[in-house]
């Protein structure tokens, strides 16, 4: 009833109405411990015994409720209220929250996974769910096979065929009676109580929105991952598109074509016309380099032949601060440079200082007009890691030991993007990669079935538990394709390392083959098999829905 009190009395002191700030935080304290919470707004406050509720008017990105010790970062506004004091009984927490509560004796212990990526869904695959109940929340429902994402973008893949449905993962989620799949986003965690803390966003398909409730667990893995960075850029967000899930790359579909249909309506100057049709990639990773690969194939082979009119126009630039591929041998980097040229690819090194909706402006003062642009320069920890508070890794990745433990909790684990090694261990952070995320994932899976067949899969129970060999990370290479039948293998160990590299037709054969064994399934490898086959023989399909 504390939170109804607080509504109450800044009502009273604002003679009825609420005030807000985008630069304070609410403080409430329960006992002697600090609770912290984010409201877009408080309403209905109803004190009837043993319930109240609150209602959120508005919609709140990020919303955690502690208690005893419970903390969350707010994310758009603020209310504005006087410090307390004061009890809440315990039944309140249960009605505010519905969910799942603790296992009890001759139950299951329960596995609570957060996120649907590689790490999350390799731990997810090989899972004993004869010793657990597994519990999975993320805000979608499938992993996406990201090698091959910047594919999708141009036609040369459909969406589904690098969509693995989590169910299809781990089949527990759709059949086991205490198993689920929970479509919704973590807030916060309550490390002493064992319980996570979700928030769903149905886009207005739920009355009570945003709908929150919790779940306690007996483990926990954090696999949330990680967010594009953009530096703090001004315009990155709103302009700029991101290559990271299945909606990126059907949004960067969509504008490519419509910018193509469009520049060949009449009336259009050229000036704007080459504006339409340049397409801007800022980093040069990875995933730039491919798309900018991708694109420039799409070019090559179909725009010219469909879009006769226009095909003069449309230009790709990547622009990049240090070197292309930096992470690879010097000769791989020389050739992707010469073979993206050859392609029509322009290079250009520079920094860029501000985004709008129709130019780039670089710390040289130029502007670079643009129609599509894509922001691929890495990846950063999320707002949700941000807030939590666990102890943290180099570059604000959640902090974790050998044995992909968080320590100073018990039970709570954290692999992939979102992780990184503490700086006590001795290790470096390893970079988000597909590998290191998956591989993380096969070492935890086989340490929770190995505990579950020792008895310790309760919560408070794996103190004096031999953990085993810790974990230890061997890097296998790397591969990019740069269009046109070629690609790059490196297979050196590390940068400075020697090792076989390789470029050409032949990589591709072998960038094509690799990934099309590690995509998940064999219904999503007959997918890609047969597009693949379908590009090769009709071209990419450019048709534009919705």
């Amino acid at each position: 009833m504390a939170l109804a009190r607080v509504g109450r009395n800044a009502m009273r002191r604002s003679g009825g109405s609420i005030g807000y700030s985008t630069s304070e935080r609410t403080t409430f304290y329960e006992g002697e411990i600090p609770l912290k919470c984010s409201l877009s707004s408080l309403a209905n406050a109803n004190a009837n015994g043993n319930s109240w509720y609150i209602s959120s008017i508005g919609k709140v990105n990020h919303m955690s409720f502690w208690s005893r010790g419970m903390r969350a970062t707010p994310h758009s506004q603020y209310l504005s209220v006087e410090k307390i004091v004061e009890e809440s009984d315990s039944e309140n927490d249960d009605s505010r929250y519905p969910g799942l509560g603790a296992t009890g004796p001759g139950e299951k212990p329960r596995v609570v996974v957060l996120g649907t990526g590689w790490a999350a869904c390799r731990f997810l695959k090989g899972l004993n769910t004869k010793i657990y109940d597994v519990v999975c929340i993320s805000p979608r429902n499938h992993m996406v096979f990201t090698p091959l994402l910047a594919s999708t973008c141009v036609g040369t893949l459909e969406f589904r065929s690098v969509a693995e449905p989590v169910s299809r993962i781990q089949s527990a989620l759709a059949a086991s009676p205490n198993s689920y799949f929970y479509l919704a986003s973590c807030t916060g965690i309550d490390t002493d109580k064992h319980e996570v803390y979700c928030e769903t966003n149905g886009n207005g398909s739920l009355p009570n929105e945003p709908y929150q409730f919790k779940v306690a667990y007996d483990k926990l893995v954090i696999g949330s991952g990680a967010e594009p960075l953009t530096f703090g850029i001004k315009g990155v967000k709103e302009h700029a598109f991101f290559l990271r899930e299945v909606t990126h790359a059907q949004e960067i579909r969509k504008k490519l074509l419509l910018n193509l249909m469009l520049s060949e309506n009449p009336g259009i100057t050229e000036e704007e016309r080459k504006r339409l049709l340049h397409c801007v990639v800022i980093g040069g990773g990875p995933t730039g380099v491919e798309f900018s690969g991708e694109l420039s194939d799409f070019i090559m082979k179909d725009v010219r032949e469909r879009y006769t009119h226009v095909k003069d126009y449309i230009q790709v630039t990547l622009i990049e601060a240090n070197e292309i591929l930096s992470s690879f041998d010097v000769g791989l980097r020389q050739y992707a440079t010469n073979h993206l040229t050859k392609s029509g690819v322009r290079f250009r090194r520079g920094i860029v200082k501000e985004v709008h909706s129709k130019k780039i402006v670089l710390n040289d003062g130029t502007d670079v007009p643009y129609g599509l642009l894509v922001w691929s320069t890495g990846v950063g920890p999320s707002e949700f890691v941000k807030s939590i508070n666990l102890p943290k890794a180099p570059g604000g990745r959640i902090g974790v030991d050998e044995w992909l433990r968080v320590p100073s909790v018990e039970d709570v684990f954290a692999v992939g993007d979102c992780a990184g090694f503490l700086e006590q261990t001795g290790r470096p952070v390893l970079p988000a990669l597909a590998q290191v995320a998956e591989r993380e994932g096969k070492f935890l899976v086989e340490l929770f079935n190995k505990m579950g067949k020792q008895n310790v899969g309760k919560a408070f129970s794996v103190k004096d538990f031999p953990m085993g060999d810790p974990f230890v990370y061997k890097h296998l290479g790397s591969m990019a394709t740069v269009g046109r039948y070629k690609a790059l293998v490196d297979l050196r160990q590390s940068k400075d390392a020697k090792g076989i590299s390789h470029a050409g037709f032949v990589s591709w054969l072998i960038w094509r083959s690799a990934y099309l064994t590690r995509v998940v399934s064999w219904r999503n490898r007959f997918y890609v098999a047969v597009n693949w086959a379908t590009t090769f023989v009709f071209g990419r399909d450019n048709s534009r829905i919705g």
